[in-house]
């Protein structure tokens, strides 16, 4: 069965960028627009919030495949 090997990747690919600020262009262009308006986050600070979010978020997905396919 395939089907589970498909959400996988889609799910990791989705949700593994959002780790960091160069994960996708529109978070940078984010960045820039918030530094525009006096509310200045670097890539650290970034990194610092998106890591933990990002593996809460990747255990959440595992735990629904692996409940809904295995």
């Amino acid at each position: 069965m395939i089907e589970p090997l498909w959400w996988s990747l889609s799910l990791g690919a989705c949700l593994g960028g959002n780790g960091a600020l160069t994960g996708a262009p529109a978070r940078l262009a984010v960045a820039g627009i918030a530094e525009r308006n006096g509310s200045r986050f670097g890539f650290m600070r970034y990194l610092a919030y998106g890591t933990p979010l990002t593996l809460v978020s990747i255990v959440i997905c595992q735990v629904y495949v692996w409940l809904r396919y295995f």
